[in-house]
């Protein structure tokens, strides 16, 4: 048994342990835990690796280090130790994302040797609900996208993406192609909503990451053009229905802390703050 402090990848063997762990907040960890739950933690299909940091032989705290760098439940201890692991691995990321503290204290240790960051947002607020006010109208002509739809989806995406990062998708050293899958997946799954006018979308939003707990929405977009019609939040109502009826009974998302009329909209929705992330993109 091991007695001393000690980070090591995790193996499928230990599935249930790492699932107690994320369990401890089924709301920040959704997007973590639907990969596990997804993969099994199995290497091929996890996307990345599961760092463990174990006390007196106990997993107590977890780090996905895939496309994302997230720490998970990380105490300063298990930072130190993830930040050292990072470190001695080198960047492979293009983001750190998790709860604030966290995720500050693990960019304080790792900035000197990654930065200088892209962008850094140091505050997201986590919001979460679990029923739909009735006074807002769902969008009726919000529905469900089908496979053949993605070349609707895919310009809306990218626009959305861009937009939200900084960055075009298509711009990533595969041209995209990863991206696309990502998208195409989401619309294969039956997970993407928009309302089309005229042949092009309009608003769209999607159901994310799925858990038992909850689902996260992602991907709310509105075309510049046609904000402030309220679009969003007529459409993120219909969306809301489908997601709290046929997924999980709590939805979630997280958003700008500076993005005004976002947050504006969620709290007309019902979303209350549940917590706060941090992102670092690169």
């Amino acid at each position: 048994m091991l007695t001393t402090p000690s980070v090591r990848v995790i193996a499928p063997q230990e599935l249930s342990p790492v699932l107690a762990v994320l369990d401890e907040d089924p709301v920040a960890n959704a997007f973590v835990t639907a990969r596990v739950l997804d993969s099994r933690l199995e290497p091929p299909f996890l996307g990345g690796e599961m760092w463990g940091h174990y006390r007196q032989g106990r997993l107590t705290a977890l780090c996905y280090a895939g496309a994302n760098l997230v720490p998970i439940q990380a105490d300063d201890e298990a930072v130190l130790a993830f930040a050292a692991r990072a470190r001695a691995q080198g960047r492979r990321c293009s983001s750190i994302v998790g709860p604030v503290p966290a995720t500050a204290r693990l960019w304080s240790l790792l900035e000197p040797h990654w930065g200088p960051a892209r962008e850094v947002r140091r505050r997201q607020p986590l919001l979460a609900t679990r029923s739909v006010p009735p006074e807002v109208a769902p969008d009726p002509e919000v529905r469900r996208m089908r496979k053949d739809e993605m070349p609707l989806v895919l310009p809306a995406a990218v626009d959305m993406f861009t937009e939200e990062v900084g960055i075009s998708p298509l711009d990533a050293e595969d041209g995209g192609l990863t991206y696309q899958a990502r998208v195409a997946e989401i619309v294969g799954a039956g997970r993407c909503f928009a309302r089309v006018e005229d042949g092009r979308v309009v608003f769209k939003a999607e159901i994310g990451a799925v858990t038992p707990q909850c689902c996260q929405l992602q991907g709310v977009w509105t075309a510049p053009d046609r904000r402030g019609e309220g679009l969003a939040t007529r459409g993120l109502a219909t969306v809301l229905r489908h997601a709290l009826t046929e997924t999980a009974p709590l939805v979630s998302l997280y958003a700008n802390d500076f993005n005004a009329p976002a947050l504006a909209v969620y709290r007309r929705l019902g979303f209350t703050e549940v917590g706060a992330l941090m992102s670092v993109l690169f």
